[in-house]
């Protein structure tokens, strides 16, 4: 039998066979093949293998069919069929069934997260984002990243890990028609790369170029929601396992009356605070949530959001309302629901990226919301830090060690809320412990908040060899603040020279940082509750006086360059991930507000900082990305420019991370953060121990910051400083200072300037 009549077969099992109108569909058909042996999986054995646990379980693939369109609801087979086919849990039923009981599952400790491990892998990361970054004409996303020229550019600097960003398929389904994502993205509906990014072949050669440079990739998987795809559709149409998947309440219909109308248009519509109060008196929903994120009045004002009338695949029509943490358009998964559906989603997705497609390590967003609870009356419901979170962290960071690979998390919580998760949950988490604090340290030059975040993170048992220290990414400046804000609002803090809660701490630390960056400077913008919309370049423009874009001038470029390196220098000479994005490396501003009205118009600020940005120079002329993102202004130029530029931010950085390998800080200790003589000095005390505390004799390290742009005089002192000790500066292998019987010595740092000290011991005479 050929391949076509094979095709024939399939097609003829897979016709309706004769159900009646309002009889439940099983759609449930799998079809599967084995793929031939390309010529690059020949020759692959025949190269080193880094966590590359997609070769140890390779398999056949999913193929999926199309139907003649017809009605799109759940009366019609065809139109069932054609979700099913498309839906992310029945390509994980695929994917799963593939995996049991094959040898590869056991090879690897899974157990307990390895920061240490995860870094030793790859500790510098380039963090993309599909939609704006500037190809070549024709050229896809993914093809752009597999460029062997990109990669000569990245291993030059030390740059050994690239974060693709969210590929696949995203947005929703209405109808037969797909819809845009609603959150760049990050509003998943398919296993499938999105064809606008590239296809899964190109995601297996930037694997495998990655590699030939001793990088690796990184996927990212969505474990707390969805987009409004086949699986939510299906969910709607209370087919099989499907509502399993979700939060997601049936409303009787003798209670509709409480629902509002969802408009014309429209599939669904949020809740008001009333209603959202109504529907948790009479034990439907558990109501409102510890927080609202992203509030918006008229567009988002509580966690639920309640569906027009479906009709489902048992011909009932039927009305849901479902929680969703973030956007109405991104319904919350369910991991306590007794189908386990929803882990069976994220599971079967995880296993995609790292089996097939070549990742070695996967990050988790939205995964601190994985449980709620009901709380007692009158008090919002258990909606963060819930156990279940932990245990299905757990769950997912222990699947992807057992074949081999690593997870970091994205978790904006309180500090023990990131150390317990990360105790038995994701290898690393992302740095929202100080990322606020080093961007108020900049606007206020002054580190005493940032000095509090440090202390206050290593008091609490999180250390930063456990985090990602990342500078600009899609997302907004965040200044939540959650630890100070919530938990701990009521805790003083000596802070000013006298005590202060940690609510009123946040509260200054929000205002100044607003006054700062948006108000003194009109091309940064709020972003609702969360956080400032704007770009590292943006960011240090605005502390440096400049009001507008047009006042940036090339003469400014200098300063705005040397305290971004400054910054550089904070994230990395630190243990733990560095990590650093286009934005970053071209010294891109935000996008004027006009150019991108239509994606703000719904209150997304984000936008103006996702400017699209050519890294290699390859299409001079395009004014904005293949994805239609406007071309952002770009203070720094290409990545090739700067290489031949030896005062660029390029080449300052590859400085940097030259001494960061050199001294192996990644995976160092940090043991102390004193007390400084000047508000302006930052002093991190790390132990060169390679992650053993029990090595005493390991050298002292200590990084010395100036966030500010004058001159200044100042003293380091640390009980960890041993006297007659000679402070060396790496970079130079000059002697600075000599640690006096006070365990200290005095230092001058010019603007913006940072120094790497590694401490000599003294010299023992006989």
């Amino acid at each position: 039998m050929d391949d076509a009549d094979e095709r024939a077969v399939m097609d003829d099992e897979m016709v309706d066979a004769g159900r009646s109108e309002g009889e439940p569909i099983d759609a449930d058909e799998v079809i599967e093949n084995a793929t031939e042996i390309s010529y690059d999986e020949q020759r692959y054995p025949a190269r080193p293998r880094r966590l590359r646990p997609r070769d140890q379980f390779r398999g056949g693939t999913l193929r999926r069919f199309l139907t003649d369109p017809r009605n799109a609801n759940g009366g019609n087979p065809s139109y069932v069929e054609w979700l099913v086919r498309q839906s992310m849990l029945k390509d994980a039923d695929v994917l799963s069934r593939q995996l049991s009981g094959q040898p590869s599952m056991w090879r690897n400790p899974y157990a307990r997260p390895d920061a240490r491990r995860a870094i030793e892998s790859t500790d510098v990361w380039f963090t993309a984002y599909p939609i704006s970054l500037i190809t070549r004409p024709g050229e896809s996303f993914l093809e752009a990243l597999g460029d062997e020229a990109l990669w000569d550019a990245f291993e030059w600097v030390g740059i050994n890990g690239i974060h693709t960003g969210p590929v696949k398929r995203a947005g929703g389904i209405t109808g037969w028609q797909e819809t845009p994502s609603v959150d760049g993205h990050f509003d998943r509906i398919s296993t499938q790369i999105d064809p606008e990014f590239g296809d899964e072949n190109a995601f297996r050669r930037v694997a495998d170029v990655a590699e030939s440079h001793g990088g690796s990739v990184i996927d990212d998987i969505v474990p707390g929601h969805t987009g409004k795809g086949a699986d939510f559709r299906l969910a709607e149409m209370a087919y099989k396992d499907y509502p399993g998947i979700y939060h997601m309440v049936e409303i009787p219909r003798e209670d509709w009356g409480l629902l509002p109308d969802v408009p014309a248009g429209r599939d669904s519509v949020n809740l008001d605070a009333e209603t959202e109060r109504e529907l948790s008196a009479r034990g439907y929903i558990i109501g409102e949530l510890q927080r609202v994120i992203f509030y918006t009045p008229g567009v988002k004002e509580t966690n639920w959001s309640t569906t027009a009338p479906v009709v489902g695949t048992d011909g009932l029509e039927r009305r849901w309302v479902y929680l969703h943490y973030f956007k109405e358009g991104q319904p919350s998964i369910n991991w306590l629901d007794p189908t386990f559906a929803g882990m069976r989603l994220v599971i079967g997705d995880a296993l995609h990226s790292l089996g097939d497609l070549g990742t070695s390590a996967l990050r988790l967003d939205a995964n601190g919301f994985l449980g709620v609870e009901k709380s007692a009356e009158g008090l919002p419901a258990w909606s963060e830090g819930h156990p279940l979170s932990h245990a299905a962290n757990h769950i997912i960071a222990g699947m992807v060690r057992k074949v081999g690979g690593f997870t970091f998390q994205e978790l904006n919580l309180t500090m023990e809320d990131i150390r317990d998760t990360s105790a038995v949950g994701a290898d690393l988490s992302y740095d929202f412990v100080t990322r606020p604090g080093y961007h108020h340290a900049l606007a206020t030059a002054n580190t005493e908040f940032l000095r509090l975040a440090l202390t206050t993170a290593l008091d609490t048992g999180v250390e930063p060899v456990q985090l990602v220290h990342g500078m600009q990414n899609h997302d907004e400046l965040t200044y939540e603040l959650v630890h100070w804000a919530t938990t701990h609002r009521d805790t003083a803090y000596p802070f000013r020279h006298q005590e202060h809660t940690g609510g009123e701490i946040a509260e200054i630390v929000r205002a100044e940082l607003t006054e700062k960056l948006t108000v003194d400077a009109d091309y940064n913008l709020v972003f609702t509750q969360n956080g400032i919309a704007c770009t590292s370049a943006s960011l240090i423009a605005a502390t440096q006086g400049k009001a507008t874009l047009d006042d940036i001038t090339d003469e400014d470029i200098p300063a705005i360059r040397d305290a971004h390196l400054l910054l550089a220098k904070y994230n990395s000479w630190q243990p733990g991930v560095f990590a650093l994005s286009g934005w970053d490396l071209t010294g891109s501003l935000t996008l004027p507000a006009d150019d991108v009205r239509h994606l703000i118009s719904s209150g997304d600020t984000r936008w103006i900082e996702r400017g699209a940005h050519d890294l290699l120079d390859v299409a001079p002329e395009a004014s904005s990305s293949i994805s239609g993102v406007p071309r952002a202004r770009a203070l720094y130029g290409s990545l090739g420019q700067q290489r031949e530029d030896p005062e660029s931010f390029l080449s300052g950085l590859k400085e940097i991370l030259r001494i960061r390998g050199d001294h192996g800080i990644a995976i160092a200790s940090q043991v102390d953060i004193p007390q400084v003589g000047h508000p302006s000095m930052l002093v991190m005390v790390h132990r060169l121990d390679g992650g053993d505390r029990r090595d005493e004799g390991a050298p002292l390290q200590i990084t010395v910051l100036n966030f500010s742009g004058e001159t200044i005089e100042g003293t380091v002192r640390s009980e960890w400083l041993v006297p007659q000790s000679t402070a060396i500066d790496a970079a130079t292998g000059e002697p600075v200072g000599r640690v006096d019987e006070l365990q200290s010595f005095s230092l001058e740092l010019g603007p913006y300037a940072g120094l790497f000290l590694v401490l000599e011991a003294p010299v023992v005479e006989d």
